[in-house]
């Protein structure tokens, strides 16, 4: 009975947590955009902070409740979902996913940098604030590039603009004020979804014998992986195949980075075995297949699903059932 509570907790939680998240990057996306920010510029900020927002609050609680080892797994965690089935869900779903000259020769290079950087930093088994401040300047230089990217290709994209500005019900220099009610109730709901979240971790841990690492490496890194498989399905759908491999990039990247410099300043980070046995080996491989898979500009439906065995594989690895 205990057992199904904490579970449900954490579903629960989870949906908060999320739920609360796309309504604070909506509310902060209208606005970004009523105040004059090119939507470009919007979404390589905002956007990319909105997706990894359960993540980078769920970490930062771990650590002020002395569960530090909670935050590698999540991350980890999250980056292998969003590579193995995110992306594979998406491509299976559009049937193909593009990619531009920028991602191949650019994004792609810092994702892979980024994974290669997390690792070294783990690989003793503790992440230090020195080194959180490393990744935090590795932050610096992503946002850098793709607001700079932005700014370089804004004036091809006056229609994606006014189609942004037309979902989000927002002009330029106007805004229903309402919207900082939904900021308001999206930073509560956050807040709450992540303590919740990290509270259940905690007990489901204990109830079944397990790490508190081996649940952030599946559980939660699905649960707070959720914003990033809508937006690239619903991307894929719609035919954005840009969109749909960009945002699983992005979402990586700034989760290595930011992530964890953030919740790094906090306090040492633990890397759990689980973690450094198989979480990180399995980040750094999944990172170069997304590399080699896209060289030729496109993932096909058949690379798609063989993404999504690996992810099913990984999870019976980490459980130890194969």
């Amino acid at each position: 009975m205990q057992t199904l509570l904490w579970l449900a907790v954490l579903a629960g939680a989870l949906l908060v947590l999320v739920r609360s998240a796309d309504w604070f990057t909506d509310g902060a996306e209208a606005i970004g955009i009523a105040f004059g920010l090119p939507a470009y510029v919007v979404g390589v900020t905002i956007v990319a902070v909105g997706t990894s927002l359960p993540e980078l609050v769920s970490s930062v609680i771990a650590v002020l409740r002395g569960n530090p080892e909670i935050v590698l797994g999540n991350v980890i965690g999250s980056n292998v979902t969003n590579i193995f089935l995110v992306l594979g869900v998406a491509a299976i779903l559009g049937g193909r996913l593009w990619a531009t000259w920028e991602i191949i020769h650019v994004d792609l290079p810092l994702l892979v940098g980024s994974a290669f950087l997390l690792a070294i930093i783990a690989w003793d088994g503790s992440v230090t604030v020195p080194e959180a401040l490393i990744c935090l300047a590795g932050t610096v230089i992503y946002v850098s590039y793709a607001v700079s990217m932005s700014l370089s290709r804004e004036h091809k994209h006056t229609d994606i603009e006014q189609s942004v500005e037309e979902e989000l019900g927002v002009q330029r220099g106007r805004f229903d004020r309402r919207t900082w009610l939904k900021i308001a109730v999206g930073v509560v709901g956050v807040y709450f979804g992540a303590e919740y979240t990290v509270r259940a971790v905690v007990e489901l841990s204990v109830l079944f014998n397990v790490g508190t690492d081996i649940i952030a490496l599946s559980a939660v890194a699905l649960g707070t992986s959720l914003p990033e498989l809508v937006v690239s399905v619903v991307a894929a759908r719609k035919g954005n195949l840009e969109v749909a491999i960009g945002n699983v990039l992005g979402s990586s990247v700034f989760n290595s980075f930011a992530v964890v410099g953030v919740a790094g300043l906090f306090g040492t980070l633990v890397v759990a075995p689980s973690v450094l046995t198989l979480g990180l080996p399995v980040m750094v491989v999944a990172t170069l297949l997304y590399f080699f898979m896209v060289q030729d500009k496109e993932i096909t439906s058949w690379e798609g699903w063989l993404l999504v065995v690996f992810y099913l594989l990984f999870l019976l690895k980490l459980f130890g059932i194969a």
